[in-house]
């Protein structure tokens, strides 16, 4: 599923190619013809014809492949962002089912010894983690130690 523009972009590249490939070789014959002259006024028609005219097309090459690279990418962000867009009410039920879902259900609290949150022991932040202990509750009556955003645990309480 490529758009057109995706299609446009492969003519500016294939000719930022061609044009440094043609730049490279008239600089080449350039030099070839300047370094067999001795003198300066002999080698000004090589300078002229062939050197300066291939720095010009490698210039211009240098452009065509920038912009060619550019509008590719471009392209195909575009069209990403199309195929997002075209998936996003399927996507959208299924964040509302998990947004549903509760992240963690135990009963038991945990909290991490020098943390400011305290956690259901299946929080994903606390899941795992050898040191963390239970809740004191002592910390959360002083409101040292605030709920998990993640985890809701003051849902626990209720």
């Amino acid at each position: 599923m490529r758009t057109a523009r995706l299609r446009t972009v492969h003519p500016a590249l294939w000719a930022g190619w061609a044009a440094l490939a043609a730049g490279a070789v008239l600089c080449v014959i350039g030099w070839y013809g300047i370094s067999g002259e001795r003198y300066a006024e002999r080698q000004l028609p090589y300078l002229a014809s062939c050197t300066i005219p291939g720095a010009a097309l490698i210039v211009a090459a240098a452009v065509l492949l920038t912009h060619g690279r550019s509008a590719l990418a471009a392209a195909r962000v575009e069209e990403l962002y199309g195929l997002l867009v075209a998936a996003e009410p399927a996507d959208a039920e299924e964040s509302a089912r998990a947004a549903a879902t509760p992240v963690a259900v135990s009963p038991d609290l945990l909290m991490v010894p020098g943390g400011t949150l305290w956690h259901r022991a299946d929080c994903p932040l606390v899941a795992g983690k050898p040191e963390a202990v239970p809740v004191d509750s002592k910390l959360v009556a002083n409101g040292e130690l605030s709920p998990c955003p993640i985890c809701e645990p003051a849902e626990a309480d209720d």
